[in-house]
C-alpha cells in the first residue's frame, strides 16, 4: 500500500522525462499507473472481502507514537478503485483533450500528485498521515484549478477554494488533535473500534464540530458549496476527475470512515441530515439557474454531496447500502457527463448549452454516451443511478428522525435534478442545429474512451447490479456500519412509495426541463436575494480582510527601519519585562567569577559599540562594529568554545566586507534624529541591554531544569555516532529543527530563482 501511493509522487518526478522520451505518447504511458493500481486493487479484493482488512504500518516518529500506517478495507477498496479507475480514463482523456498544450507535462505532475494524494487519504490509517494527505490534495487542487495561469478567473478560483478548504483543514487538525486526546491512539482502526467511549467522551461534540467542519469544506456543503462551481475554470479533465472519485469525495469519506465511532448521537444525525438536505435542494436548485454546461453538472455534483450526507446522517443498514450505491453511481455517471462536457466544448468552441443543438447527427458517440449517462443522473430504469435512487428514497422513507422533512427536500432535489440531467441530455443534441464558434465532430478515440466505458458501465450495473453489491459494495457498507452488511441490489423494487416518488419526480422534472428557458426567467427574479447568499459574503469578508490590511499597513509599516527597530524592542521590553519583574522576580548572586581579561574583552566591546554609534565616518563605524564582534569572537575563545570562535570570525569577517562595499555606494551619513530622538533611541536602547542583563543574570543564577548537556555528551557516540557533539545536536538531536530551516531556505531560493526567470507577458487590454 505505501509503494502504491508514494509511486505517484516518484512518477510525477519522471515526467518531464517521460515526456521528452514518448512524445504524443506520454499519457497512454502514464495510464499504466492508475491501471495497475486498479489490477492491484482487484487482486486483492478476495483478501479484504474475506479477512475484513489488510493493514501496514511503517514507524514515523516512534517516540511520539506516529506511524505511516495504511488500512485497506471495503469502504477504502471501494474508493480505491474509483480513484485509480477512473483516473485512468482521465489521463488518456486528457491526452486528446490537452494534446498539443505547452503545458501538457505540467498537467501530467500535478494529477499524478493529486491521485497519488486521493489514495494517501482513503488508505491512511494513521491521524497524521491522513491529515498530510488531506492538505496535499488541497495543494494539488490548487494548482489543478488554476492550471490556466494566466487567466485572472482562474487564479481567482484556485484562490477561493484554497482558503475555505485550508480554513477547513485547520478544523481538521483541531478536530483531529482532540480524536488522539479522546481514543488515546493515532489509529483510526484503534479509535473506531472503541465508538462507545468517543461518544460519551466531554470532547465529543467539539471533536464533532472541528471533524465535520474539515468534511463540509472539503465536500461543499452548504454553506461552503459556492467553491465548487467556481473550481470550473479548471480544465475539463480537472473538473471531471474532481467532482467524480476526488477531492470532494474526500470529505464525504472522512464522514464514511468516522461514521462506527461518532455516528449516531443526536448531534451527528442533526446537523448531517439537516445539512445534507439543504446542500441537497440548494444545489439542485442553482443548477437550473446557468446555461454552462460544466456549471449545471457543478451544482448536480453539490446536490449528490448533500444527498451522501444526509444519508450518512439517517444512518442504519438501508441507508449504508443507499450510500454506497448512491456513491459509486454517480461517480460512474458524473465522470462521463463530465468528459461529455469536455469534448462539447472542445469540438464546438463553445460551453454554453443555449448556443448548442442538433449535435446528435454531428457527434453520435457523444450523444449516445451523455444520453446514457443523463439517464442515470436522473434516475431511470434500467440505469445504475435508478436503483441507487430507489435506494435513497427507500432509506429516506425509513429515517427515525426528520422523515417528513427528509421526504419532501428528497422528492424536490430529485424533481431539480431531472430537470438538470434532462438539459444536458437533449437540448445539446436535439433539435435544430445551431452554429458555432468551431465546426463540430466527433471528438478524437482517447476522449470518447471515458465516457463510453462509464456510461456503460452504469448501464450494465443497472441491469446486473449484483455485479457490485454482492461482493464489493456490502463490504464497504459493512465497514461504513462497522458490522456485517448482506443484501441483494436488484434492479426492480416492485410497486412500492419509493416507485412513486421516482415517478412523480421523472414527471415533474421533464415537465420543467421543456419549460427550462421560462423557470430560469423566475429564478433569475431571485437574483438579488440568491447574489446575497454564502459566496457574497466569502467576498465581503475578502475585502475587509484586504481593508484590516491596509489599515495596519499604514499604522505600523512607516518605511523606516528605525521605527520598526523601535517598537520591536518596546515590545519586547515591556512584555518580558514585565513578566520578568512582576510574575517572577529577577533572582541572581552578583557575586560573578570574572577574570581581568575577561573585564577587559567586555570593556573593549562596550567602548567599540559607543564608538560605532558616535562616528560620522562610515569606515571608523564599521571598524568599530568590526571591533565589537571580534571581541566577541575572543570571548568564545576564552570559555573553550573555539568552533563558535572561528565561525564568528569567519562571519565578522564577512559582514565588515559587505558593510564596507554597501555603504561606500550608499549617501554619507546625514544627520535625520532629532535631539530628542537621540534621546529616544537612547533610552529605547539603555533599556532594552538592562532588560537582557537582567534576565542573563536570572538564568545564570537559577537551575530550573536539569542540565542537557550531560545527555549529549554521553550519547553523543552511541546514539549520533559521532564525536563532535554540535554536529550531533544539529543532525541527529535537533534532526527535525535542522530540517525545517533548511527547507525555508530551499523554498526561498526556489522562490527567488522563480522571481528572477519569470517574464510575464504584458497584454495589451481590449
Amino acid at each position: 500500500m505505501q509503494i502504491a501511493v508514494l509511486a505517484g509522487f516518484a512518477l510525477a518526478i519522471l515526467v518531464p522525462f517521460l515526456s521528452r522520451w514518448c512524445g504524443s505518447r506520454t499519457g497512454l504511458v502514464l495510464a499504466l499507473y492508475p491501471a495497475a493500481i486498479a489490477c492491484w486493487l482487484v487482486s486483492l479484493a478476495p483478501q479484504v472481502l474475506q479477512s475484513g482488512g489488510l493493514y501496514f504500518e511503517q514507524a514515523w516518529a516512534p517516540s511520539l507514537g506516529l506511524s505511516l500506517s495504511f488500512w485497506l478495507d471495503g469502504l477504502s477498496l471501494l474508493f480505491g478503485l474509483l480513484i485509480s479507475g477512473i483516473g485512468t480514463l482521465i489521463i488518456l482523456y486528457a491526452s486528446g483533450y490537452l494534446y498539443n498544450h505547452p503545458q501538457l507535462a505540467r498537467f501530467y505532475v500535478l494529477i499524478l500528485s493529486f491521485m497519488s494524494s486521493m489514495l494517501g487519504v482513503v488508505m491512511a490509517d494513521g491521524l497524521m498521515t491522513l491529515f498530510v494527505f488531506w492538505e496535499l490534495t488541497s495543494i494539488t487542487s490548487y494548482l489543478l484549478i488554476g492550471f490556466n495561469h494566466e487567466d485572472a478567473a482562474a487564479r481567482k478560483s484556485a484562490l477561493q477554494g484554497l482558503l475555505v478548504t485550508f480554513t477547513g483543514g485547520l478544523a481538521l487538525m483541531s478536530g483531529l488533535i482532540l480524536l488522539n486526546v479522546a481514543g488515546s491512539s493515532w489509529s483510526l482502526q484503534t479509535l473506531l473500534s472503541d465508538g462507545e467511549s468517543l461518544r460519551e467522551h466531554a470532547l465529543y461534540l467539539p471533536m464533532l464540530l472541528c471533524l465535520l467542519g474539515g468534511a463540509f469544506t472539503k465536500s461543499a456543503q452548504f454553506p461552503f458549496h459556492f467553491w465548487l462551481p467556481n473550481a470550473m475554470a479548471a480544465p475539463t479533465p480537472v473538473s471531471a476527475y474532481l467532482h467524480s472519485a476526488t477531492m470532494v469525495k474526500a470529505g464525504i469519506y472522512l464522514m464514511a470512515r468516522l461514521q462506527p465511532g461518532l455516528g449516531g448521537t443526536e448531534a451527528w444525525m442533526t446537523i448531517l441530515c439537516v445539512i445534507g438536505a439543504i446542500t441537497m435542494v440548494v444545489g439542485a436548485f442553482l443548477a437550473l439557474r446557468f446555461t454552462g454546461i460544466k456549471k449545471v453538472l457543478a451544482y448536480s455534483t453539490v446536490m449528490a454531496l448533500g444527498t451522501l450526507t444526509m444519508l450518512l446522517g439517517i444512518g442504519g443498514e438501508a441507508a449504508m447500502i443507499a450510500f454506497v450505491t448512491f456513491l459509486t453511481a454517480h461517480s460512474l455517471y458524473k465522470g462521463a457527463l463530465f468528459m461529455v462536457a469536455g469534448a462539447l466544448d472542445h469540438e464546438t468552441g463553445t460551453k454554453d448549452i443555449d448556443e448548442m443543438g442538433g449535435l446528435r447527427r454531428l457527434m453520435p458517440i457523444t450523444a449516445t454516451c451523455a444520453f446514457v449517462a443523463a439517464l442515470s443522473l436522473g434516475g431511470v430504469i434500467p440505469l445504475f443511478g435508478f436503483v441507487a435512487k430507489e435506494l435513497m428514497f427507500e432509506a429516506v422513507l425509513e429515517a427515525p428522525r426528520y422523515t417528513g422533512f427528509l421526504i419532501g427536500m428528497s422528492l424536490l432535489a430529485s424533481v431539480l435534478v431531472v430537470a438538470a440531467a434532462g438539459i444536458v441530455a437533449l437540448r445539446p443534441f436535439f433539435g435544430a442545429l445551431k452554429a458555432t464558434p468551431k465546426t463540430p465532430h466527433e471528438a478524437p478515440l482517447s476522449m470518447l474512451a471515458g465516457p463510453c466505458v462509464l456510461a456503460g458501465l452504469s448501464l450494465v450495473l443497472g441491469f446486473m447490479p449484483w455485479l457490485a453489491g454482492d461482493g464489493l459494495l456490502n463490504a464497504a457498507a459493512g465497514a461504513v456500519m462497522g458490522a456485517e452488511v448482506v443484501t441483494d441490489l436488484y434492479l426492480w423494487h416492485g410497486l412500492n412509495t419509493a416507485l412513486m416518488m421516482s415517478m412523480i419526480s421523472l414527471g415533474v422534472g421533464l415537465l420543467v426541463c421543456w419549460r427550462w428557458p421560462g423557470v430560469r426567467g423566475v429564478i433569475h427574479r431571485f437574483s438579488p436575494v440568491l447574489d446575497r447568499g454564502p459566496e457574497a459574503g466569502y467576498w465581503k469578508l475578502m475585502d475587509l480582510l484586504v481593508r484590516v490590511a491596509g489599515w495596519q499597513t499604514r499604522l505600523l509599516q512607516s518605511g523606516y527601519m528605525r521605527n520598526y527597530l523601535i517598537l520591536t524592542l518596546l515590545s519586547f521590553t515591556g512584555l518580558t519585562g514585565y513578566t520578568l519583574l512582576v510574575r517572577h522576580g529577577p533572582v541572581f548572586d552578583l557575586a560573578l567569577d570574572v577574570r581581568l581579561q575577561e573585564v577587559v574583552v567586555a570593556l573593549v566591546i562596550a567602548a567599540s559599540a559607543i564608538v560605532a554609534c558616535m562616528m560620522r565616518s562610515r569606515l571608523a563605524a564599521v571598524a568599530a562594529a568590526g571591533v565589537m564582534g571580534f571581541g566577541i569572537a575572543l570571548i568564545f575563545l576564552l570559555f573553550s568554545a573555539p568552533d563558535l570562535a572561528i565561525t564568528q570570525l569567519l562571519i565578522e569577517t564577512l559582514t565588515v566586507i559587505l558593510l564596507i562595499l554597501v555603504l561606500f555606494r550608499m549617501p554619507q551619513f546625514a544627520s535625520l534624529s532629532t535631539p530628542m530622538e537621540r534621546v529616544r533611541d537612547m533610552f529605547v536602547a539603555v533599556m532594552t541591554g538592562g532588560l537582557m542583563t537582567l534576565l542573563m543574570l536570572t538564568v545564570l543564577g537559577q537551575d530550573l531544569f536539569t542540565s542537557i548537556s550531560e545527555y549529549m555528551i554521553d550519547n553523543s557516540v552511541p546514539l549520533g555516532h559521532g564525536h563532535n557533539i554540535v554536529n550531533v545536536i544539529l543532525v541527529d538531536f535537533r534532526a527535525l529543527d535542522t530540517l525545517g530551516e533548511i527547507f525555508v531556505l530551499s523554498l526561498a531560493a526556489i522562490g527567488v530563482l522563480a522571481m528572477l526567470r519569470l517574464q510575464a507577458k504584458e497584454r495589451k487590454m481590449p
